[in-house]
């Protein structure tokens, strides 16, 4: 007779661990700025999690590369791909900026994914993957604008603004708009597909048995690889654009 009401509490503690909150949020004062706590929290692990496992892989590298470092080689090397085949043979100084970007969506969105944030309470809030606060999302698409901006200055002096009126000046409305749009459309691609895969898993636990979800949740797992992906390629594109000067 147990059974059940043993079956109903576990069902509804898997439940709480899925939920998801909106619109709630725990604030620190830092100076006379008001920030997320558990952004900030949530970043700093996904940043020790990169940091500690580099500086492990690396600590003692070989000739012949093994374990840790054969990876970190083979994903350095498919960084390096992606920013020569989206910027040209000028990519080598960006491979630092889109390497840095992918890692951390990638792991940020892995974290979500993987990691048990919600079994740790706070007085507000929760704590969730980086990349599913808009304000992340959005730092990390202007961080990209100002990378656009500064490899064509870089490349070109004032002489870059000349984009703006080419191939004729009526259109420099247009070319001002499309420049303004693109941080946008990064910014809400990569946040609204995390929310969006949260907000599914959340949907099908409240309706099905949790046999159903879980192979939903490994979808997410790639599907958060595949937006880590997409951002690191339009965010090369968009610097390789600006430094060959058309659209």
């Amino acid at each position: 007779m147990n059974v059940i009401p043993c079956s109903i509490n576990t069902l509804k503690g898997l439940y709480d661990i899925s939920g998801v909150e909106v619109g709630q949020h725990l604030y620190w004062q830092i100076g006379g700025l008001q920030v997320h706590a558990q952004v900030l929290i949530t970043s700093w692990v996904v940043i020790a999690l990169l940091l500690g496992s580099v500086t492990l892989a690396v600590r003692n590298p070989q000739t012949i590369p093994a374990d840790g470092q054969n990876f970190f080689e083979y994903l350095l090397e498919f960084i390096r791909d992606l920013s020569k085949t989206q910027i040209g043979e000028d990519y080598g100084p960006w491979v630092p900026f889109i390497g840095t970007m992918f890692l951390f969506i990638f792991v940020s969105n892995w974290s979500g994914a993987l990691l048990p944030w919600k079994i740790i309470q706070l007085p507000h809030g929760e704590l969730a993957a980086p990349t599913n606060d808009i304000n992340t999302t959005v730092a990390l698409a202007l961080l990209t604008s100002v990378a656009y901006f500064y490899a064509g200055l870089s490349k070109k002096g004032l002489s870059y603004f000349g984009k703006y009126i080419q191939p004729t000046p009526i259109l420099l409305p247009i070319n001002i708009l499309e420049d303004f749009t693109k941080p946008l459309s990064l910014s809400f691609r990569l946040f609204g597909n995390i929310l969006a895969d949260e907000l599914v898993v959340v949907v099908l636990v409240s309706l099905v048995p949790l046999v159903v979800p879980i192979p939903v949740m490994f979808l997410g797992l790639f599907t958060s690889g595949i937006q880590a992906l997409i951002f690191a390629t339009l965010a090369a594109a968009y610097i390789g654009e600006s430094m060959e000067g058309h659209h």
